[in-house]
């Protein structure tokens, strides 16, 4: 194990065979659109909500939530991660989808047409 200081997730995360992380929102995010698997371990807060959603894509074999951490099911899953094509595959598509969604148009369409329709929604 190597311990570094700050990495930009776009340098890293594409080099790799599979990420281990505490599924955050961007780290969750950056994994996703650089086709990456994932072993996601949660700790608190929306974590368990983001390893859900990755196990959902299948593009991780399940969360080990961070108190049943231990070196063998950690090593158990990243065999399972890297040795199952299919992980890598289903990322990969999803880096795909990713890559050619235009979330913020759609935000901003979204807005003009609440703002167009002049109703005096309150936000």
């Amino acid at each position: 194990m190597l311990t570094v200081d700050e990495v930009p997730h776009d340098g890293l995360i594409p080099r790799m065979s599979a990420l281990v992380h505490a599924v955050g929102a961007g780290t969750t995010a950056a994994g996703l659109r650089a086709g990456v698997p994932t072993v996601p371990v949660p700790v608190q807060l929306d974590q368990p909500f983001w390893a859900a959603r990755l196990t959902a894509l299948g593009v991780s074999p399940g969360p080990i939530p961070f108190r049943q951490l231990t070196a063998d099911r950690l090593a158990a899953a990243l065999r399972r991660t890297v040795d199952n094509p299919a992980y890598r595959a289903l990322a990969r598509g999803v880096a795909e989808r990713l890559a050619a969604e235009d979330g913020a148009g759609q935000v901003i369409a979204h807005v003009q047409r609440l703002a167009s329709a002049g109703n005096g929604a309150a936000w």
